[in-house]
C-alpha cells in the first residue's frame, strides 16, 4: 500500500483513486506545500492509519509532521487546539466516530469558540477527521453518524464528502480554512469505488451544496455514502419516466439552502436522504429552510429517508437499518402521487 500510494504522486497526475486514496492525495499535498500542516492520530504515521488514509507519509515528511499520538482523543484534541492556536494547521484523525465523544469538551468549549473568545485575536485553523457511517460490518461504535452534532455547535463546519474527487477538494479546502472543520469520511466509501482525480491542489468550495443530476419533476437531497442509493434510485426512477435532481449537501453546517431552494422551485418536490437517525436530524433542518423559504413551491409535503432512532444494528440487521434505494423510491412515490 505504502509504494502504491507513493506511485500515485507524481506532481499534476491525474490518477484513478478511491476515496481512501483520494484522502492520502490531498493530505500529501498540503504537507508538501505547507510547513504549518501537521498530522497526528493513533496509529497513523508507521501503520499509515486504520484505514491506511496516512499510509507512507511518515516515511515521506517525517514523524514530526506526521505523529503518532497515544490512545486518548480528548488529548488529541487538545493539542490539535493548542496547534492551531499556535499558528500551526493540525489535522487530526479519530479513528471512528463513535470515538469522538471525548474530544467533544475540547471541541464544542474551545476549538469552535476560539475567534469569539478572542475577540477575532486568535483562530482555530484544524481539521478534525473521522471515518463515519455504517455498512461495513463493524461494531455499533465503528458505524455512527453523528453529523448532527457537530452541525449543530457555532463555529464549526461540518463537511462530508461523496466521492473521491469531492474527498481531494473538499479536505484541501478543509485544510486551508482559518476556522476548525469536522471532515467525516463515508466509510462504506473507502474503496468502493475509483474515480479520475487530478493531483493539481485545487480546492472545491465549502458551503457549497453541488448538483450531480439535472431533474424536472422531483428532487432528491443527500450526503455521503447515501448519494449511492439516492443515485441509484434516480436511475430507477428514470426507468418510470420521472426525472429527479441530486444534490450532494457536501457541508452541512454552514448550509447552502439556496441551491436546494432553486432546485425545488423548479421540481415542487424533495426527498431528503440520510443514514443518521431520523429525529433532529440534518434532513429536518432542510426540510424546515424548505417549509420556510419555499413554502409556495412546494406541491407536496417534504419526505425523509433516514436511519433508525436506534444504535446501529450489529452486521446481520445492518442493512435493515439503512436506507435503501427501495425506500427512497417509495418516499418518491408518495410526493409524485400529490397532483
Amino acid at each position: 500500500m505504502q509504494r502504491a500510494a507513493l506511485r500515485l504522486r507524481v506532481k499534476n497526475q491525474v490518477a484513478e483513486v478511491n476515496l481512501v486514496e483520494a484522502v492520502n492525495l490531498a493530505l500529501a499535498y498540503e504537507l508538501e506545500h505547507d510547513q504549518d500542516v501537521i498530522l497526528l492520530g493513533e496509529d497513523i504515521g508507521v501503520n499509515g492509519g486504520v484505514f491506511r488514509a496516512t499510509a507512507g507519509l511518515q516515511a515521506r515528511f517525517g514523524s514530526d509532521r506526521v505523529v503518532d499520538t497515544p490512545l486518548a482523543e480528548a488529548a488529541i484534541a487538545g493539542v490539535a487546539i493548542g496547534m492551531a492556536a499556535a499558528g500551526l494547521k493540525p489535522v487530526a484523525e479519530i479513528q471512528f466516530t463513535g470515538f469522538m465523544y471525548p474530544t467533544l469538551d475540547q471541541i464544542i468549549n474551545h476549538a469552535s469558540r476560539m475567534r469569539h473568545r478572542t475577540r477575532g485575536r486568535l483562530s482555530c485553523p484544524m481539521v478534525l477527521r473521522a471515518p463515519s457511517g455504517a455498512g461495513i460490518h463493524a461494531p455499533e461504535h465503528h458505524s455512527e453518524s453523528p453529523e448532527t452534532l457537530f452541525a449543530h455547535v457555532p463555529g464549526l463546519r461540518m463537511v462530508i464528502p461523496s466521492s473521491p474527487a469531492r474527498a481531494y477538494g473538499l479536505l484541501l479546502a478543509a485544510i486551508r480554512d482559518p476556522d476548525p472543520v469536522i471532515f467525516f469520511e463515508p466509510t462504506r466509501l473507502y474503496r468502493l469505488f475509483k474515480q479520475q482525480v487530478e493531483d493539481n491542489g485545487e480546492a472545491l468550495p465549502l458551503d457549497a451544496c453541488f448538483v450531480l443530476r439535472e431533474g424536472r419533476d422531483l428532487t432528491l437531497v443527500s450526503w455521503g455514502a447515501m448519494l449511492q442509493e439516492t443515485l441509484a434510485a434516480a436511475d430507477a426512477l428514470a426507468t418510470t419516466g420521472v426525472s429527479a435532481e441530486v444534490i450532494d449537501v457536501a457541508t452541512l453546517k454552514p448550509l447552502d439552502l439556496t441551491v436546494i431552494l432553486e432546485s425545488v422551485a423548479k421540481t415542487g418536490r424533495c426527498v431528503i436522504v440520510h443514514e443518521a437517525p431520523r429525529t433532529v436530524g440534518c434532513g429536518a433542518e432542510i426540510a424546515a429552510g424548505l417549509a420556510e423559504h419555499g413554502l409556495t413551491s412546494l406541491l407536496a409535503p417534504v419526505q425523509r429517508v433516514t436511519g433508525y432512532d436506534v444504535v446501529v444494528p450489529l452486521p446481520r440487521l445492518e442493512s435493515q437499518y439503512m436506507p435503501s434505494v427501495e425506500r427512497i423510491m417509495d418516499a418518491a412515490r408518495k410526493a409524485l402521487e400529490y397532483a
